[in-house]
């Protein structure tokens, strides 16, 4: 089967580098603000310099709305099943439904053994990896009474299962021989290879294996998802062949591997729309336009209008912002709505949601020029010297409007500490809106033409 027609899925494969904890979270917000669906991170507890992955997951969840996280893949013989099962389940439902689970057998035995995790030889991976798939499976099942696994590896008998995850999470196995094909093909809900190894070239034989392990044991191939951890590249007709993978191995979720603020944001404007238009035309029975070879590369298509797009995007979350003030305070000030146990909770909870919104509208904020910081101005400066007066006046610029969200912060805080808070946010709003407006307009009128000439990176 060619394509098994799974809605496309793009997002970010991230190192969780502890020598810069705040990038790599800042890199989950820009992938969640470049309107990418999925961010991912590896696993390997045995790495001194790497966080602990389901703490970052954790902490990106936290400060995100609608972005997915999993682990890229989680190290098994390191995490016991029954207690992964039971964090993963946990974030599931304190995210409302957005956690997945990639598992791996183990790799790296001489690091896995040194922090104190079992050696298996590739036949005993494979059994472990599907007695504690199965462990996993009974943990999530609160309709059973005990979970019972009497397996060589993983033995589990009479512990009660739960919590259960808010949606049914899947398990996507990172697998490269034919064992581990097979088996995902019995038990696996995804395939999440990477294409350092495992080539595209070998995704048809790999794929045919894991539909006839799927067969032979009663399943539907396309219950089956197609992963892939993708290397970027600068080819313009980039999107054309990540459609083709689609089309033709049936890869439905593309994640993009790099920490580059720039890769993402382009990953998101340009890359993934492109894919979904050429995949769409041709589910639809209609062939896309083939792009010119000499075509200027994605990253410069659009730059300056994307730049508007943004700018606009942040100007209707600011004026929805001030709405969901005015009616907070609307509901505040009306005498008979405080009345009753019911009233009382519907107040406390619309003070929650214009404080969760506030906050989130700040990092979008701080996400979008922290990557300007990062990647977009040091490009510009590079490439067009004479942009360095108005460069300098948009840098400090943000450091003003920085100061203007801390100002925001701690309004937020006197919201429900302070008998005035909400007169103390919608001041520290308004100063904010007037700053912030009139940057977007100065940066709109100076960046549109170099960023159409120069792209963001």
């Amino acid at each position: 089967m060619s394509d098994y027609g799974h809605e496309l899925q793009f997002g970010t494969f991230i190192t969780p580098d502890a020598g810069r904890a705040d990038r790599a979270v800042e890199l989950a917000l820009l992938t969640e603000a470049s309107g990418l669906e999925l961010a991912t991170f590896q696993d390997h507890p045995y790495q001194a310099r790497f966080l602990d992955a389901w703490a970052l997951i954790a902490t990106v969840l936290a400060r995100t709305t609608t972005l997915r996280v999993t682990t890229n893949v989680s190290n098994l013989p390191l995490r016991p099943p029954f207690v992964l099962a039971k964090t993963v389940a946990s974030l599931d439902v304190l995210s409302r439904g957005r956690v997945e689970l990639g598992l791996g057998a183990g790799g790296f035995w001489d690091a896995i053994e040194a922090a104190g995790g079992p050696r298996r030889t590739p036949g005993e991976a494979l059994r472990a990896l599907e007695e504690g798939i199965a462990v996993i499976r009974g943990a999530w099942d609160t309709a059973q009474r005990s979970v019972r696994v009497d397996g060589d590896h993983y033995a589990v008998r009479g512990v009660h299962p739960g919590p259960a995850p808010a949606h049914p999470v899947e398990i996507w196995i990172g697998a490269v021989g034919p064992r581990m094909l097979e088996l995902t093909g019995r038990v696996g809900d995804g395939w999440l290879p990477s294409q350092s190894y495992v080539p595209p070239e070998t995704l048809a034989e790999r794929n045919a294996r894991i539909d006839e392990a799927a067969v032979a044991a009663g399943r539907d191939p396309v219950a089956v998802r197609r992963l892939y951890n993708v290397t970027p590249s600068d080819d313009p007709g980039w999107p054309e062949w990540l459609a083709e993978q689609a089309l033709t191995h049936g890869t439905s979720v593309f994640l993009v591997v790099g920490d580059d603020p720039a890769l993402v944001q382009w990953y998101g404007a340009e890359v993934a729309p492109a894919v979904r238009d050429l995949v769409a035309a041709e589910r639809a029975g209609s062939r896309p336009a083939v792009a010119a070879p000499d075509r200027p590369e994605p990253v410069l298509a659009g730059a300056g209008k994307h730049l508007v797009d943004v700018h606009d995007h942040l100007r209707s979350e600011l004026a929805q912002l001030h709405d969901l003030i005015g009616q907070v305070e609307a509901g505040t000030l009306d005498p008979g709505a405080a009345r009753g146990a019911v009233n009382r909770m519907t107040m406390r909870q619309n003070v929650w949601a214009l404080g969760a919104y506030c906050q989130s509208y700040c990092r979008l904020v701080t996400t979008h020029h922290t990557l300007e910081d990062t990647a977009v101005f040091p490009h510009l400066r590079a490439r067009e010297p004479g942009l360095g007066p108005v460069i300098d006046r948009l840098e400090q610029e943000h450091h003003r409007i920085a100061g203007a969200l801390d100002d925001v912060d701690r309004a937020l805080v006197a919201v429900v500490t302070e008998p005035d808070g909400l007169g103390r946010l919608r001041t520290a709003v308004d100063e904010l809106t007037g700053t912030l407006t009139s940057h977007l307009t100065y940066e709109e009128e100076q960046l549109v033409g170099p960023l159409d000439r120069h792209g963001f990176y």
